[in-house]
């Protein structure tokens, strides 16, 4: 299937990278964006030979924020009944498939909600990540006050989204913001050996982790460790936990079916 406004391609097996193409303006999310990023997820859901996502830009901007000419004229009543970036950014949040975002460039304002609404984040070395809507006088509208916060703590998300000033991927990674940091020219290539590797694990072990992890952003700990341990139980009736620590004995690479 294609899309006016993404490129979607299949780099490795189990692995399919969806690459944001609006050049012209810095793919900056627009409604159009929006929507064909919500059909290649309904896409890649219900392909069973997709294991992981991909998500990137351009080496110049990841997205360089939501569509401001799209916004500006809307009036309140507008923006509430279109329910703004909700479905999209739901869609993707609540994606099942662990979603990994390549950054390079500018990603900010719904460009860098977007890459929080990853499963984590491979930065370049050029990637600079920020929520500069104050200077439109307006707030972040898709989690970027919760998700930000959540990931650098209170002072640096304050000190971002009151100053609008950017942060470079030293700081981002040093910071909690993304996992780790390689040179621009292998972003890509590093976020898909991630996604290769991820694909090729027990796709159930993969579903639960995910949810584990996600878990421990909205449980109290007690209740997180008991998830965690009803889920680790629980995988013992697959035929994946017998393969993978039948091959951990016999000293070779395990076969998985996801049964």
């Amino acid at each position: 299937m294609s899309y006016e406004t993404l490129i979607v391609e299949t780099p490795a097996d189990g692995v399919t990278l969806i690459r944001l193409n609006r050049p012209e303006a810095l793919n900056a999310l627009n409604s159009h964006l929006l929507g064909d990023l919500s059909n290649a997820l309904d896409a890649a859901a219900s392909d069973e030979t997709v294991r992981c996502i991909v998500l990137t830009g351009s080496e110049r901007a990841f997205a360089a924020g939501a569509d401001i000419k799209e916004m500006s004229d809307k009036s309140y009543a507008q923006m509430f009944a279109l329910d703004f970036f909700t479905a999209a950014a739901r869609k993707v949040e609540q994606f099942r498939k662990p979603i990994i975002a390549a950054v390079s460039g500018y990603a900010l304002g719904g460009g860098c909600e977007l890459a929080m609404l990853c499963d984590f984040i491979i930065a370049s070395d050029t990637a600079k990540f920020g929520q500069p809507e104050i200077n439109l006088g307006v707030v972040p509208g898709i989690g970027g006050t919760q998700r930000l916060t959540r990931f650098v703590g209170k002072a640096k998300a304050m000190d971002m989204i009151l100053t609008a000033r950017m942060m470079d991927a030293a700081e981002a990674e040093r910071a909690g913001l993304v996992s780790r940091i390689v040179p621009a020219d292998k972003v890509v290539e590093e976020a898909v050996a991630a996604a290769a590797k991820i694909a090729s694990q027990s796709t159930l072990a993969v579903a639960m982790a995910k949810e584990l992890v996600d878990a421990a952003y909205e449980t109290t700990l007690t209740t997180g460790v008991a998830l965690e341990r009803r889920l680790f139980h629980s995988l013992f009736a697959f035929e994946d936990q017998k393969e993978g620590m039948a091959a951990f004995v016999e000293k070779r690479k395990p076969n998985f079916t996801g049964r």
